[in-house]
């Protein structure tokens, strides 16, 4: 494995933004990783761990320390009983996966099709989308314990999973560097089509549609908001959804339905628990008054979706920061909401 020097980080992320990595390598292997980890330990180094880049913002100044790009490859498939397991590696393409899945006719995972990144990635967010998260198949997560230097497999309920949120991005964060993820699919399963947007897309269907067509709808429905990653289209240029739909209580939510219903507004709302509600970001983005196509300098809110802070060329980690406060101020002053980011910061004290 090769250590290398001032390497630009912009390039790897789907934000094109920020400065280079003091040091950079990239792992093939679990004993790749045991030796990046060795040599940021022998050099007192902070060590962060990067998978495809479509969740970071990268700060301009760079990292100081070793950035550890997971590269690991290789993905397989066996049977369980009733259900069809699919082992794969870190370092694979999540929508590479995500095909291969609805390929075998194997539902679980079709929901979250054209998400960028990698499969490490997915459980440390617990990424979701229309109407899944990958806590749902998750069986088994395979990392490397930095605590105990061991490779460690950790069950599903070990993963501490809730909304948008893991142990690798909580109360162990940093802990873990992830090496394979286990899934387990239903073969032959319908699609979940729980969603309002897939069940606008169906609505004149009177048959149900097969995970493929549902994988075709989601990924068209991305794409019509910039949430695919399509070269030369700038507002796709972004982290995805830069903020986490925030769940309130029963009292804050009334108090929101009340002020909206002078002005003729429904608020909308998902289940989030006992006494609690998720009311949509975007929603509370455009309803404080940015709207779609904002912009702030060379940086803005996508025209296809509230939530995508697009770099339109030439922007800066900064001009990210500056328009995402703006953002939250916004929130804050109209709902008394913080909104919280749901990308990872690096580089920023």
């Amino acid at each position: 494995m090769q250590i290398q020097e001032n390497v630009a980080l912009a390039p790897l992320t789907t934000l094109g933004v920020g400065g280079p990595a003091r040091y950079f390598a990239e792992a093939r292997s679990e004993a790749d990783i045991r030796e990046a980890v060795a040599f940021a330990k022998s050099h007192g180094l902070s060590l962060f761990v990067l998978g495809g880049g479509s969740n970071l913002l990268v700060a301009d100044s760079g990292f100081p320390g070793l950035v550890l790009k997971i590269g690991i490859r290789g993905i397989s498939q066996y049977s369980e009983g009733r259900l069809e397991l699919f082992d794969s590696a870190a370092g694979e393409d999540w929508d590479a996966l995500v095909e291969r899945t609805v390929n075998a006719n194997c539902a679980g995972l079709e929901c979250l099709s054209g998400i960028p990144g990698t499969v490490g990635g997915t459980p440390v967010q617990n990424v979701g989308a229309y109407g899944q998260d990958v806590s749902e198949t998750i069986s088994a997560v395979r990392a490397l314990d930095l605590n105990s230097s061991e490779i460690v497999e950790l069950s599903r309920d070990d993963c501490l999973f809730t909304y948008r949120s893991s142990r690798f991005n909580g109360i162990d964060r940093g802990r873990f560097i992830i090496t394979r993820v286990i899934f387990s699919l239903h073969p032959g399963a319908e699609p979940k089509l729980e969603y309002a947007d897939l069940r606008k897309f169906f609505a004149e269907r009177e048959d149900r549609p097969s995970l493929q067509e549902t994988r075709d709808a989601v990924r068209q429905i991305r794409r019509s908001k910039a949430m695919l990653i399509v070269e030369g289209d700038e507002d796709a240029r972004s982290a995805g959804s830069f903020f986490k739909n925030p769940v309130i209580d029963l009292a804050q939510y009334e108090s929101i339905v009340s002020e909206a219903a002078e002005g003729g507004v429904t608020v909308p709302k998902y289940p989030a628990g006992t006494g609690k509600v998720k009311v949509p970001a975007a929603w509370l983005v455009e309803q404080s008054g940015l709207h779609k196509g904002f912009a702030l300098g060379p940086v803005g809110i996508s025209r296809k979706h509230a939530l995508a802070i697009v770099n339109r060329g030439g922007a800066m980690a900064a001009d990210i920061v500056a328009l995402k406060e703006r953002i939250q101020a916004s929130v804050r002053d109209r709902f008394n909401i913080q909104l919280q980011p749901e990308p990872v910061f690096l580089g920023f004290e």
